[in-house]
C-alpha cells in the first residue's frame, strides 16, 4: 500500500481498490488462533482477579464482604503481580493474534473470528472494579449531581453532594471541587442510570461500563466497514483498532467515556459516507444517489452526539465536509456548499441536545479549563515545561515551571490546530484521504495536551487503523499500543513511599508470561513460526 496516500497519482475520496478476499485459515492456523484466544482469555481472568486487590476500588469496597475473593484485597502486592501478569499475557496474545491479521498474508482471520476473540477477552472485565484510573467515580458523582437537579458545570461533587456523600468519597481529591469537563449527553445518560444504582457505587460503576461498552460495540461495528471502504483489510483494522490492549484496558476495564465518543464518531462517519460515490480526482462527479443527503445528515447528527460526549469528536466534522466536497469537484465553492449546511445542521442538533438534556453549554468552558489541572509525565508539553523549570534553576533564574505550564499548554493547542489545518487543506487538495487527516489531527491534539493519558492515543490509532495501509504506521502503532499500557499501574496509584512494589510485580509478571509462552509454543508452534505466504505488492493499491 502507498504511504498514507501521499505518493498516489490519483488520490480518491473512497478507495477504488477494494481489499482482496483473503483465504480462510488452515487447520494448524485455526488451532493457533484458538490457542491465542484462550491464552488471552486467561490474561483477562488474571487481570480480573488481580483487580480485586489492585484495582481502583471504591472507598467502601464490596469485595471485602465476599468470601474467598476478599483474600485479594489483603494481598495487594500479589494482586498487583497477578494483574500485571494478566496485562502481559493479553499484550502477548494481541501481538500473536496480529499474525492472523497481516494484510500482506494470503490467509487471514475473518471478522467473525476476530470479533469473537475480542468478546472473549472483554467478557471477564465487565464486572470488575475500575482499573488504571478513578475517573469513573467522577462520572458517577457528576451523574448524581445531574440526577439531583443541579448543574455539574458550576458545582463540583464536594459542593453539590457534600464531602461526606459516598459518591464524593470515591472521587480523587483534585477533582472534588472542579466542575465536569464532559458533554451533556453522557452526563444526562448517567443521570438516567443513577436511580438504577441507588446508593451502590459498585452497581454505578457497572452501569457506567455499559455506556463505555456501547462505544466499543460501535467501534467493532464501524471499523471493518470503514476499512473496506478505504482499501484496508477489515481484519487488520479490527486487530489494530478494536482488539488493541489500550482499548481493552482503558475503554472496557477503565470504563472511560472516550469509548462512547469515539464509537459515535466512527459510526457517524460510516453512516455519513455510506452513499458517497467512489471518486478519482479529475473525473466527472455523478448525480446524487438516492438517500445520499439523508445519510450525510444522519452522519452529522451521530457525530454531533459524539461531540456531546467529548469535544474532540468535533474534529471529524470538517474532515467529513471535505469528503463531501471531494465528492463533487473539490473546489472552495464545493467546500462551502457542503460545509455550510453541515455546520448549520451540527448547530441545530447540538443545541437540541444541550437544551434537551437541560444542561446547556456550560460544558464547553469546563472542557478547556478542568483537564489542564493535571500534568501528565508522559505529555511532551508537560515534560518540556518541567525541563525548562530545571534549566531555569540551573541558570539561577528560579523555578518557573508553574508559569510555563499554561503557556506551553496553549502553544501545544496552537501547534495541534496548525497541524489540523494543514492536513485539512492537504486533504481538500487530494493529497491525503480526509480520514487519514482526521487521525493525524486527533493524534496531534491529544498528544500535545498537558494532561495526556495513554488511552488518548486511541483517538488517533482507531481512525487510522481503518484508513492507513502502510506497514510503518502499523509497526509504530503496534509498539505504542504494546508499551503504553505498562506506564500506568492498574491501581492508578504512584506507590509513593513503596517504590519496591512495582519492580517486584513486574519481575513476577515476566516470569509468569515467560512460562505461559513456553506452554503456547508447545500447544501451537505455528504462533511463533514465520507468517503464512505473503502476496506480492499490488501496483494499483492506495492506502
Amino acid at each position: 500500500m502507498a504511504d498514507l496516500d501521499t505518493g498516489s497519482a490519483h488520490p480518491v475520496t473512497l478507495s477504488p481498490v477494494r481489499p482482496r478476499e483473503p483465504l480462510p485459515l488452515e487447520p494448524d492456523e485455526r488451532r493457533g488462533l484458538h490457542v491465542v484466544r484462550r491464552f488471552g482469555t486467561v490474561g483477562s481472568l488474571f487481570l480480573a482477579l488481580g483487580s480485586l486487590g489492585a484495582g481502583a476500588a471504591p472507598v467502601i469496597n464490596p469485595v471485602q464482604e465476599i468470601p474467598v475473593l476478599r483474600l485479594f484485597t489483603r494481598i495487594p502486592t500479589v494482586s498487583l503481580a497477578i494483574a500485571i501478569s494478566g496485562m502481559g499475557i493479553l499484550v502477548l496474545s494481541w501481538l500473536m493474534l496480529g499474525k492472523f491479521a497481516r494484510p500482506d498474508c494470503a490467509r487471514l482471520a475473518s471478522r467473525g473470528q476476530l470479533a469473537r476473540t475480542i468478546a472473549l477477552w472483554v467478557l471477564p472485565l465487565l464486572v470488575i472494579p475500575p482499573l488504571f484510573s478513578r475517573d469513573v467515580y467522577s462520572y458517577l458523582a457528576q451523574s448524581e449531581i445531574v440526577h439531583r437537579g443541579m448543574d455539574p458545570y458550576v458545582l463540583g461533587p464536594a459542593q453539590a453532594l457534600g464531602v461526606a456523600d459516598p459518591f464524593t468519597a470515591g472521587v480523587s481529591n483534585m477533582w472534588r471541587e472542579t466542575p465536569a469537563p464532559y458533554g451533556p449527553l453522557v452526563l444526562r445518560l448517567g443521570g438516567w442510570l443513577a436511580p438504577l444504582a441507588g446508593n451502590s457505587i459498585a452497581v454505578g460503576v457497572l452501569l457506567q461500563r455499559v455506556l463505555a461498552l456501547a462505544g466499543v460495540v460501535l467501534i467493532v461495528w464501524a471499523l471493518p466497514r470503514l476499512a473496506r471502504r478505504f482499501g484496508v483489510q477489515p481484519a487488520t483494522a479490527l486487530w489494530l483498532g478494536a482488539a488493541n490492549p489500550l482499548l481493552i484496558f482503558h475503554f472496557v476495564a477503565g470504563a472511560h467515556n472516550d469509548a462512547l465518543a469515539v464509537g459515535l464518531m466512527l459510526a457517524g462517519l460510516e453512516v455519513g459516507i455510506r452513499r458517497l460515490p467512489i471518486r478519482v480526482k479529475g473525473d466527472t462527479p455523478p448525480p446524487l444517489a438516492r438517500g445520499e443527503l439523508l445519510y450525510i445528515g444522519l452522519g452529522v447528527a451521530i457525530i454531533t452526539l459524539g461531540v456531546a460526549v467529548k469535544l474532540p469528536a468535533v474534529f471529524a466534522l470538517p474532515f467529513f465536509a471535505v469528503m463531501v466536497a471531494r465528492r463533487w469537484h473539490g473546489r472552495l465553492k464545493d467546500l462551502f456548499v457542503a460545509g455550510a449546511p453541515m455546520a448549520l445542521w451540527f448547530g441545530v442538533v447540538l443545541v437540541a441536545v444541550c437544551f434537551g438534556t437541560g444542561l446547556g453549554f456550560g460544558w464547553v468552558g469546563a472542557t478547556f479549563s478542568t483537564p489542564g489541572l493535571v500534568r501528565s509525565w508522559i505529555s511532551p508539553t508537560a515534560e518540556l515545561a518541567n525541563l525548562s523549570g530545571v534549566l531555569g534553576i540551573a541558570l539561577g533564574l528560579g523555578n518557573h515551571t508553574d508559569a510555563l505550564v499554561p503557556i506551553l499548554g496553549v502553544l501545544g493547542y496552537l501547534v495541534a490546530l496548525a497541524i489540523t489545518f494543514k492536513f485539512l487543506w492537504d486533504s481538500f487538495k487530494w493529497r491525503y484521504r480526509p480520514i487519514i487527516g482526521l487521525g493525524v489531527a486527533l493524534g496531534a491534539v491529544m498528544i500535545l495536551q498537558i494532561n495526556l493519558q495513554p488511552w488518548y492515543v486511541l483517538w488517533a490509532v482507531i481512525p487510522l487503523a481503518a484508513s492507513a495501509g502502510t506497514s510503518r504506521f502499523r509497526v509504530a502503532a503496534t509498539v505504542l499500543s504494546a508499551a503504553l499500557p505498562f506506564l500506568l499501574p492498574p491501581t492508578g496509584s504512584t506507590f509513593d513511599g513503596r517504590p519496591y512494589v512495582l519492580p517486584f510485580a513486574y519481575v513476577a509478571a515476566i516470569v509468569v508470561c515467560g512460562g505461559g509462552m513456553l506452554i503456547v509454543r508447545r500447544l501451537a508452534p505455528v504462533l511463533l513460526s514465520r507468517p503464512s505466504p505473503r502476496l506480492p505488492a499490488r501496483a494499483d493499491a492506495v492506502s
